[in-house]
């Protein structure tokens, strides 16, 4: 069982939303209102399209090239493996990676925490920069596991060059969307999770209610809870048999659930309210579940 090693708490960075077709899951996003990016192509497998939000990412990533990936080994986390696994059984949010100002860090705090025992992975890669110039971007990763839930991934995400990255100009989305409310976890039991999910986030106190559990990062909602919540919350039915928690919901934060509303079904998408929410269910978005909330005004 992990113990409790504490850093400063992590906000969320992004989320891998893993599908089987990249192109057909774009095409998704940008029917739903989304601006999505171009396909990047990475040497260990994966292709992916990223969709931006201020400080906040969705990764669609897709298994282009299964003969590239490297497999486990003792020490090394394989990020393509884990996502090719992943696929085999379903498509939807396969791994939450958190904001680091230094992974290295990090990994030997999880290491404390009985959490980690992974290798930080770096990459580069070029990107695009609002002129369109050609600009050098690279990642580390420090991996981490939750023993309980083999069907979710973990990881805290450094970018050494984040005015490289973060763009305001791809992060204006048609459909109104202005910043990630949070993420919602499934399990039988949240409170079986409740050691792993402090230590992965740094944050002491995680609040309880009648719903389950939820640790307030700096950046976004991490929310724990039973099917049943699950279900009367956003209207969803999921079935978990003692696999640990899974990554069911996103929750994205709106100027306008009305002007929403026009956009899903002009792009024919389909939606419904729940509790002053729209909601796209897992059928129509790729296995996962997109909960729009309306945002705070300022």
């Amino acid at each position: 069982m992990p113990t409790q090693t504490w850093s400063r708490p992590r906000g969320l960075d992004h989320i891998v939303h893993a599908v089987r077709n990249l192109d057909a899951a774009a095409n998704f996003y940008t029917r739903a209102g989304f601006q999505v990016g171009q396909r990047n192509r990475h040497p260990w497998g994966t292709h992916n399209c990223i969709i931006q939000l201020p400080g906040f990412f969705i990764e669609l990533l897709e298994v282009a090239g299964p003969e590239k990936i490297v497999p486990f080994v003792p020490g090394q986390f394989s990020f393509g493996a884990f996502q090719r696994d992943f696929l085999k059984t379903h498509e939807g949010l396969s791994m939450l990676l958190l904001a680091s100002s230094d992974a290295r860090a990090d990994a030997r705090l999880f290491d404390e925490a009985d959490i980690g025992g992974f290798e930080v992975f770096d990459f580069e890669r070029e990107g695009v920069d609002a002129d369109g110039k050609l600009v050098k971007l690279a990642f580390s990763l420090a991996f981490v596991r939750d023993r309980l839930s083999p069907h979710a991934g973990f990881a805290v995400c450094q970018h050494h060059f984040p005015q490289n990255f973060w763009n305001p100009a791809r992060q204006a989305h048609d459909n109104g969307t202005v910043g990630v409310g949070g993420v919602v976890m499934v399990a039988d039991n949240p409170a079986d999770h409740h050691i792993f999910l402090s230590a992965f986030t740094g944050v002491r106190l995680l609040h309880s209610n009648s719903i389950g559990v939820r640790s307030v990062t700096p950046h976004g909602d991490i929310d724990l809870m039973e099917a049943p919540s699950f279900r009367d919350q956003f209207g969803v039915a999921k079935t978990i048999a003692g696999e640990g928690a899974e990554l069911s919901g996103l929750r994205l934060e709106i100027r306008d659930l009305d002007r929403l509303e026009v956009q899903l079904n002009a792009g024919g998408v389909a939606h419904q309210r729940r509790v002053g929410r729209v909601v796209v269910a897992p059928e129509a978005a790729f296995g996962a579940t997109l909960i729009f909330e309306q945002a705070q005004k300022a």
